[in-house]
């Protein structure tokens, strides 16, 4: 294993053999003089918002995967052809709905992610 001594020696090496000797501080300064300052803001933000989508995904697959249970156990007892074909209509309706309202939602949660970095440095 090396020793700390080691690594930096090998880091200041590799950086005068490349030429590059920036630090982590230098590199953070120039990428907010590229303008990705606004991206700093984001980080709790974008961890609240990433956590919440995540939750919103499990929950409405959850809801699809019962709809799905139930639909199957209303075809095992379906009786004719007509009821099978009225099952599979209100599923596919039922399941358009729900995916068309998910999308929007989470379309909507979404802009929260970004609206830090939407606002601008003057904002």
């Amino acid at each position: 294993m090396k020793s700390t001594t080691q690594s930096t020696k090998a880091e200041e090496a590799q950086a005068a053999a490349t030429g590059t000797t920036s630090t982590a501080a230098e590199d953070i300064a120039t990428m907010q003089k590229l303008g990705f300052d606004n991206f700093s803001a984001m980080g709790t933000t974008w961890a609240e918002t990433m956590s919440e989508l995540g939750s919103e995904v499990v929950s409405f697959m959850a809801e699809r995967i019962r709809e799905d249970v139930k639909t199957q156990h209303e075809i095992l007892h379906c009786k004719n052809m007509s009821d099978l074909q009225k099952i599979q209509a209100r599923f596919m309706q039922k399941a358009i709905d729900q995916y068309t309202a998910e999308t929007g939602k989470l379309v909507e949660m979404s802009q929260t992610l970004f609206a830090p970095a939407r606002k601008g440095p003057d904002a």
